[in-house]
């Protein structure tokens, strides 16, 4: 079950960037959803310009197989946005809109993601972060469940076990375990001021969810594995028709 998992306790090096771009990224997300919070379409526009202008700055670091990974996680992620919240109607955000900060904060996210992915740090204790993600998850789960809390969670327990195959059979479990802490970072906190709300009952499941679900971390590895699958596939694509192009164009020149 471990197979994709890094080698532990190899003393992997530790690269500044990694850990700036998640420090960025969860600093960011903090103050923009607070500022939310109480704010116009106006000011959801500027800080949607700003999370642009974060996110081109922090690709240029980036060789092009994770940018093309960001752009693919943007379009996914929103075009995701819009048919989960105001055509079906799962979570609402205040204006009943999709704010103009959330595609590129979903790029934002993705990229912190494969950044605390890489880092020394997860991939030197990827196994003890595991446990502690699943301990911690799998606590809020049963906990939506037990019938304790006013508002219960059955669809974040689904998530959870959805969540668990993604890190023990997928290809990456070191970028769903690195969204698990930036993700719920951010719905903790965007619900918390009531910048958007979950559906008390799922729209399509009919089943009480939290509000955040506790296992909301599998929404957003499925973009993560849309993004990294994609992305291999894009790029050949685009090399093809260059290559194309390239060999129509030296022929139309040498047949002149």
């Amino acid at each position: 079950m471990l197979s994709h998992f890094p080698a532990s306790h190899i003393a992997y090096p530790h690269k500044k960037r990694d850990y700036f771009i998640a420090a960025f990224t969860f600093f960011c997300v903090a103050i923009c959803l607070i500022s939310d919070a109480d704010a116009g379409i106006e000011k959801q526009n500027a800080l949607g310009v700003s999370g642009w202008v974060f996110l081109i700055g922090l690709l240029l670091g980036e060789n092009r197989e994770i940018r093309m990974q960001v752009v693919i996680a943007v379009i996914f992620a929103t075009i995701g946005e819009h048919f989960a919240s105001p055509f079906m109607g799962g979570y609402t955000y205040r204006f009943g809109n999709v704010p103009a900060y959330v595609p590129p904060g979903h790029g934002m996210v993705y990229l912190t993601a494969v950044a605390l992915a890489r880092s020394g740090l997860f991939l030197r204790y990827a196994r003890e972060i595991t446990a502690l993600v699943i301990a911690v998850c799998g606590i809020w789960s049963l906990w939506g469940i037990s019938g304790l809390p006013q508002q219960g969670d059955a669809v974040g327990a689904l998530l959870f076990c959805v969540f668990l195959v993604y890190l023990f059979k997928g290809r990456s479990p070191m970028v769903y375990l690195a969204a698990f802490f930036i993700t719920t970072w951010l719905e903790l906190i965007g619900t918390a001021v009531g910048t958007w709300k979950w559906a008390a009952i799922d729209p399509v499941l009919g089943l009480p969810q939290g509000n955040p679900p506790s296992g909301v971390a599998a929404w957003y590895c499925l973009v993560d594995a849309v993004a990294i699958g994609g992305a291999p596939l894009v790029l050949n694509g685009l090399a093809k028709v260059l290559s194309y192009l390239k060999a129509r164009t030296l022929r139309s020149r040498t047949a002149d």
